[in-house]
């Protein structure tokens, strides 16, 4: 199992940390060992003090793909679930400023907190799924599938032009805008639709 993700995918979110809007897919990978799993808390690391949550709706891919073509890349998924994306940002903003890869910023243990998995037949209109995050109860993310610059079948083709997808391989599909920290002692709650998936703590 590995983790693909997708980053800059949501344009108000490219424009609140100040990046362009990329060309091309920015894609980058978070090992298993970054997995989150059954609501366990997030025990805050001693080697970052700038980590921000980021909301994203995940995808299950169910069967290997290469090479997919995008009219049939919703084959290639059974189930959507909420993940984070727990981001150092202080590890990022130090990479970035040098020119080097983002993967201890974003591949950290725990990195990836990964709801339950909700069949796609679920889902009427994969275009229009609203998911939010509320920190300590007040609504922090707010975004729909409708707004991001890649569909979920275009992010699929691209990745697996590279990267062949495996089953129980997950796909973070990106964040919308209301990023920011988190602290020891917060409560993170994260909803697709009116389902709330997600409900854990910063220890």
């Amino acid at each position: 199992m590995k983790i693909l993700a997708i980053g800059r995918n949501y344009a108000e979110h490219i424009a609140e940390l100040n990046n362009p809007i990329p060309d091309e897919p920015v894609i980058f990978f978070k090992p298993d060992t970054a997995l989150l799993k059954n609501n366990d808390p997030f025990y805050y690391p001693d080697y970052s003090q700038d980590i921000h949550h980021e909301i994203e709706i995940v995808l299950r891919i169910s069967k290997e793909g290469k090479n997919i073509a995008p009219k049939f890349a919703l084959k290639y998924f059974d189930a959507i679930g909420l993940g984070i994306d727990f981001t150092a940002r202080d590890l990022q903003a130090k990479a970035k400023s040098k020119g080097l890869p983002w993967t201890l910023a974003k591949g950290f243990n725990g990195s990836a907190p990964v709801s339950e998995f909700l069949p796609v037949n679920d889902f009427p209109d994969l275009k229009n799924i609203n998911f939010r995050l509320l920190v300590n109860g007040q609504e922090k993310q707010n975004g729909n599938t409708s707004m991001m610059l890649n569909s979920f079948e275009d992010m699929l083709a691209y990745m697996s032009r590279f990267i062949t997808l495996k089953k129980g391989d997950l796909i973070f599909t990106g964040t919308p805008s209301g990023v920011g920290p988190i602290k020891i002692g917060d409560r993170l709650e994260g909803f697709i639709q009116d389902k709330k998936l997600l409900d854990f703590e910063i220890k």
